[in-house]
Formats: structure tokens, C-alpha cells, sequence
């Protein structure tokens, strides 16, 4: 146990200045993206490379016609979306594993479930053993993409965690790209080397983030959670490049040990079916209430998927091709990911300067006119026409970059903010888990709304996809506080005195370890750090 912990009043004191090593160590947890970003674009190639229709759809090239020679509609669709069920379990266990075991051990599992999906992808000849690795795989990119989150939300200090955890999306994005040029690369082999190899790949991916994080230090909150200050101490000192003994040091784990017993004041600790209550408790109505938070959570990530835009990743290249009016498919796919890479970093800055909610607001808007504007031109007198096809795919590109430089990393970053710690694994698990149900519910739907087989719905498609984001853009103006620039424990305060339009204007005026009880020595009352031992002792 740490002896008496200087604690401060000063608002502008309960964070430890940062060293380039220390945000190095930070930023690399976005690495998990890459994996999560590969797997999610290569499927999109593989179903549309001729050998991999041959091989699993029983079809000969030279019998079939252009139109008919492709993937099933409901192959299409149990391929891509059995991966999202996968995930939308894990994330949901990794809530509770995240708080025994901690977030980066929950990390390091995942990573080891989705390497054994993925060999059993890569040995796969039959569509049963396919799905099978899929199904697991998920399981492992649920535990990665719902914790990973929470870990660089905990770790990231405060003045740059929205461009840190912004960088889980731009990873994401890398590997959207890593996932395209690996397809175009192997398209034109005539052997099982042609999807083999795309799938394969992502199990490096998964060992880089696995060794990464076994040598990073857990994160100090869940040690708080667990009672477990001197792992506390030392883990913050290593984040932020100081030594244990530091002032700033013991101000930040002050302030994270007070606001975590006025946590557990406001939510009473029980039985492990009373835990998973506590995220539903409290009025609809009143903004800061645990209820509330966890459908801001779960409807938020649903709303990103809403935007569509994984409709391009997952369908992208197959959608284009069954068009007839684009000759090369494949390199629109890997133009749109790029574009889709380029535009991520430009929210490192914007959502630091502008904040959370005003990119949320206008990137919605911006999407809303993009794919209306393709919607439009799919139906006018010049569809299927060299310059028309040309506009609708220019229109997309600039859709992907409103979402990628807001809707995309925007979400994540947010879900990592608004609960409280008490919650927080389970919250952002939840949330997590309504991202995958809902990718899988869009993977379902979207090959039988756009199939040549089935609707066939062609550019039409994307007036569904504009209405959706009319109601985020509505969405994110009455629901999405603004969280720049300030500490977790800052947020929770910020969600009780305050509500999403007012948000902006709030600030922080005192600490928790103040209204918890000061010494006459400006230390943390020792009854509060003994109380959080205790209690972190039996969960």
C-alpha cells in the first residue's frame, strides 16, 4: 500500500506532464487497429477473385456469363457477416474479463483466439471450415476492439487521447489498405495461393500487437478498480515517464482513487448479476445516468454503421463490378481505401481543436449530401454514362472522407469516455458489441438490397444510406456531449451538472480528491484509500 497520496484542488494539476517516450507507449496500443481494419477489407476482395467463385461456387468461367459468374447472394452473406457474430459475443465477454484479469491480458487473449480462426481460414477448402474460422476469428476481434479501447482511453492523457484513440481508426484504415493491395496482388491466381494468402497474412498482425502490450504496462485504473495501488503507482509512472515519487504522479492517481470511491457511493457495488444492473440504472431522462450513458454508448455505435460505410469495405469491389460500368473494380476498391487513409489523420487535429461534437454534427451532414448526390445521379437520363460513373465515384470517395475524418475515429472516442469507471469495461464492451451487431446485421442485408440475384438495387442503395445519416446528423446534435479536453473523471462531472447542448461550456472548478476530503497536509484522507483497497479486494 502507498503511504499518504498528495493530492491537489487545482483542476489544471491532476495530470502528469508527458514525455515523447511515455505518449510513444500510448499510441502504439493503437496498433490493434490494423488487424481489425485488415480483416474486415481483404473479405471483400476475396469474394469477388475469380478462383475463389470457382472454388465455392462450383462454377466454370468459361460456361458462366459475366452476370452469373459470382458469389451466391447468401454466400456473400453468411461469409462476412459470421465474423460479426463472432464479435459481437466477444466484445461482450471481454466486458467482464477486462475487469478480472485485466485489459491488456483480455488484449493478449484475443490476439491468440483470432491467430487460431484465422489457421483454420487459411486450411479452409469448403465453405463449413471457412465460416467455422471466421466465427472464432471474431471472437478474438471482439475481445481486441472493444478493450483496446478502453485500455488507450485509460492510459492516453487527456490533451491528446482523442487524437490517440483517432489513431485506433487510422490503423484501422491501414489495414483496410494492407488488406487491398494484398488482394490486388493476388486476384489473378489461379490456385488456392489467391485467398490463402490475403487471410494469412493477418496473423502477424495479431503476434506485433500481442508482443507489443505483454512489454506496455496495464492500465492504472484497473489496478484502482482491483484495490491494487502500488501496481497503481508503478504502471502511471511508467505512462507518464515520471518517477513513483512524483508529485504529479500521486496527484493523478489521487484524483483517480477519489472519484472512483464517489463512484462507488453513487453505484453500489453487489453480486456479479448486480454489476451488469449497474449499467442500466437510473432515469432516461437525467444525462449522467448510467442507463442513459450505456444507450449513448451502444445507439452511437450503431449509428456508425449506420453511416454505411462499411457497405463499400465489405461489398465495395463485388457492388462495383456488378455494375458492368467499371472496367477494373479492384483498383477502385484500393483507390477508395486510400482516400479512406488519407483522410483519417486530419482527425488527429480536429478533434482536439473543434471537439467531439461538432465533427460528429457536420460529418454527418457531409455525408447525407455525398450520398445523395450518387443517389441522384444513378437514377438521371445519364446513368451508366463514362462521366456520370466518374462523379458517383468521386462522390463516394469524398463521403468516405467525411466519415474517416469524423464519424469513424469520433465514435470510438466518445464510447471511451462517458462511463464511469465502475462500468467502464462493460459499457464500452456493450457498446463495442452494438458496433458488431449491427456491421453484422448490414452484412446480411446488404447483399440481398444490392445482389444482381436478388433486389439489385444498384446506386439506389445509397438514398437508404443518406437517410441514416440525416437521423446521426439529427442524432449527434441532441445526444453527443463534448468531452475536449478533459480528464475521465472530468467527464463524469462534466454528465451530471451539465447536458449535450450546453456541454461545450463547461469547466471543471474543483477535484474529487477536495470534495472527498483533503488533509491539512494536502494529502488524500487515508480512510478513502483504505475503503478502495477493501472493496477492490472482493470484486
Amino acid at each position: 500500500m502507498p503511504g499518504a497520496l498528495v493530492a491537489t484542488a487545482d483542476t489544471a494539476r491532476i495530470e502528469a506532464p508527458v514525455t515523447l517516450k511515455a505518449y510513444l507507449m500510448c499510441a502504439f496500443s493503437a496498433f490493434g487497429g490494423i488487424f481489425f481494419g485488415y480483416d474486415s477489407g481483404y473479405i471483400s476482395g476475396v469474394m469477388g477473385m475469380n478462383y475463389f467463385i470457382e472454388h465455392f461456387q462450383n462454377l466454370d468461367p468459361s460456361l458462366a456469363g459475366q452476370k452469373e459468374f459470382v458469389l451466391a447472394a447468401w454466400k456473400k452473406s453468411l461469409i462476412t457477416s459470421i465474423l460479426s457474430a463472432g464479435t459481437f459475443f466477444g466484445a461482450i465477454i471481454a466486458g467482464d474479463l477486462a475487469d478480472f484479469v485485466g485489459r491488456r491480458t483480455t488484449i493478449i487473449a484475443g490476439c491468440f483466439v483470432f491467430i487460431v480462426g484465422v489457421i483454420l481460414q487459411t486450411a479452409s477448402t469448403t465453405l463449413a471450415l471457412l465460416v467455422v474460422g471466421r466465427l472464432i476469428a471474431g471472437f478474438g476481434v471482439g475481445f481486441v476492439s472493444a478493450i483496446i479501447i478502453l485500455y488507450m482511453s485509460e492510459v492516453a492523457p487527456k490533451r491528446v487521447r482523442g487524437a490517440i484513440v483517432s489513431g485506433y481508426q487510422f490503423c484501422i484504415t491501414i489495414g483496410i489498405l494492407l488488406a487491398s493491395c494484398v488482394d490486388y496482388g493476388t486476384q489473378n491466381r489461379n490456385d488456392t495461393g489467391s485467398y490463402r494468402i490475403p487471410i494469412a497474412v493477418q496473423m502477424l498482425w495479431s503476434i506485433i500487437l500481442a508482443v507489443g502490450l505483454f512489454l506496455l504496462p496495464e492500465s492504472p485504473r484497473y489496478f484502482v478498480k482491483r484495490g491494487k495501488l502500488d501496481k497503481a503507482t508503478n504502471s502511471l509512472a511508467r505512462l507518464r515517464g515520471e518517477p513513483e515519487s512524483s508529485e504529479y504522479i500521486q496527484q493523478e492517481l489521487a484524483e483517480i482513487i477519489a472519484n472512483h470511491e464517489y463512484e462507488l457511493k453513487v453505484i453500489p457495488q453487489g453480486s456479479y448479476l448486480a454489476s451488469w444492473k449497474n449499467c442500466f440504472t437510473g432515469s432516461l431522462w437525467n444525462p449522467s445516468s448510467n442507463l442513459r450513458r450505456t444507450i449513448l454508448g451502444t445507439s452511437l455505435q450503431m449509428m456508425q454503421q449506420w453511416t454505411g460505410v462499411n457497405f463499400v469495405f465489405y461489398f465495395g469491389t463485388t457492388f462495383f463490378k456488378d455494375l458492368h460500368t467499371i472496367s477494373n473494380p479492384f483498383l477502385i476498391g484500393l483507390i477508395t481505401t486510400l482516400v479512406n487513409v488519407l483522410s483519417t489523420p486530419i482527425s488527429f487535429w480536429m478533434i482536439e481543436r473543434i471537439g467531439r461534437r461538432p465533427l460528429l454534427i457536420w460529418g454527418a451532414l457531409g455525408m447525407v449530401v455525398c450520398q445523395f448526390i450518387v443517389a441522384i445521379i444513378g437514377v438521371s437520363p445519364s446513368k451508366g454514362d463514362p462521366s456520370a460513373t466518374r462523379a458517383e465515384i468521386a462522390f463516394i470517395c469524398i463521403y468516405i472522407s467525411f466519415f474517416a475524418s469524423t464519424w469513424g475515429p469520433g465514435a470510438w472516442v466518445v464510447i471511451g469516455e462517458i462511463f464511469p469507471l465502475p462500468i467502464r469495461s462493460r459499457g464500452v464492451g456493450l457498446s463495442t458489441a452494438s458496433n458488431w451487431l449491427w456491421n453484422c446485421i448490414i452484412a446480411v442485408i446488404t447483399p440481398y438490397m444490392v445482389g444482381t440475384d436478388e433486389a439489385d438495387l444498384g446506386t439506389n442503395v445509397f438514398w437508404i444510406w443518406g437517410g441514416l445519416c440525416a437521423i446521426c446528423f439529427v442524432y449527434a446534435y441532441f445526444l453527443i456531449p463534448e468531452t475536449k479536453g478533459l480528464s475521465l473523471e472530468q467527464v463524469d462531472r462534466m454528465m451530471e451538472e451539465t447536458t449535450p447542448r450546453t456541454s461545450s461550456k463547461w469547466k471543471p472548478t474543483t477535484t474529487y480528491a477536495a470534495e472527498m476530503g483533503l488533509t491539512k497536509e494536502g494529502t488524500l484522507a487515508p480512510e478513502i484509500v483504505e475503503d478502495v483497497i477493501r472493496k477492490g479486494s472482493v470484486v
